[in-house]
């Protein structure tokens, strides 16, 4: 449930949806591909805004953060927290969209070309 107190949140258009699922079409864990989305379309966000945004668990985010940081695609930042206790951190891309994107389409072809390869490789086999 995403609502204790009174707060903007932001759920994904039919558009987003879309662009979401054709990330995980190819590949992109679901999890990734929702928080990257979310990402792509709001300047910065709580992890606890990501959670509400992309109807994802906690650990599911925190999976997704840890892949997005490795690939440094996201960084984050830490404020104080408006009550006492945790600052809270804020998550933004570290790139736009278009570059994740490229990104993405290069491993895709290098992936490719190996499963190409191997094929090469097994037809030697038979000859």
């Amino acid at each position: 449930m995403c609502s204790m107190k009174t707060e903007n949140v932001i759920y994904f258009t039919e558009k987003e949806e879309n662009f979401a699922n054709l990330l995980i079409e190819i590949g992109t864990k679901k999890n990734v591909a929702k928080v990257l989305v979310f990402l792509a379309n709001i300047p910065k966000a709580t992890s606890r805004e990501i959670e509400c945004g992309t109807d994802l668990r906690q650990p599911e985010v925190s999976i997704a953060m840890k892949y997005l940081m490795e690939q440094v695609w996201i960084k984050s930042r830490e404020i104080k927290a408006e009550n006492k206790g945790r600052p809270v951190k804020i998550y933004e891309l570290e790139k736009p969209i278009t570059e994740i994107l490229d990104c993405i389409k290069t491993n895709k072809e290098k992936e490719a070309n190996n499963q190409l390869a191997h094929i090469r490789k097994l037809r030697e086999y038979l000859n």
